[in-house]
């Protein structure tokens, strides 16, 4: 996962967060998402509570990784909502040396998050013939297996003297 970071292209200014469920041991718990306007995965966590330490702890990965997006649009959640705005005022004040902008605009809308309620898709369908997870640890390494063979697909890598590797082509250069 390092390695493929590393080759990840940036992001837009305009993400859409939410979090789904996984069942682990007969339990829910959340599988916390961002990815931008064009589709492209921002962030994920995987996380045992649905509070506001987990979504600020994702919210601290994804603006420590990818920066301070224009734009965020989120469901109705307030948790999401409170998160953000700490993060991104904690965030504002780290960057004392640069005038720190205007704060992050935040849209509130389950309809206009419908984008990556679609994108959720992508790991429920390989989630739910595995009828849940047995631990925690193995949840949050299959999950961000699923999550980077996504990326993969959706050719968020930079790979210079090939533009368009297949997807075993990635795999190769990444074990490289």
């Amino acid at each position: 996962m390092k390695s493929f970071n590393l080759r990840k292209r940036s992001v837009t200014g305009k993400w859409h967060v939410d979090e789904t469920y996984i069942k682990v041991r007969g339990q829910w718990m959340y599988l916390y998402r961002a990815i931008d306007s064009v589709g492209d995965t921002v962030e994920f966590c995987f996380s045992e509570h649905r509070d506001l330490l987990a979504a600020k702890r994702f919210i601290r990965k994804a603006l420590a990784r990818h920066g301070r997006p224009d734009r965020v649009v989120i469901d109705g959640s307030q948790t999401n909502r409170e998160a953000i705005v700490q993060c991104d005022t904690a965030h504002r004040l780290a960057s004392r040396g640069s005038a720190p902008g205007p704060p992050v605009l935040i849209r509130n809308s389950k309809y206009l998050n419908n984008r990556i309620e679609q994108d959720h898709r992508r790991i429920k369908r390989r989630v739910r013939p595995m009828l849940g997870f047995k631990s925690t640890v193995t949840a949050s390494i299959i999950l961000s297996g699923i999550e980077m063979v996504a990326m993969m697909r959706k050719r968020q890598a930079r790979f210079a003297y090939n533009p368009a590797p297949s997807l075993a082509e990635q795999f190769a250069i990444l074990a490289a």
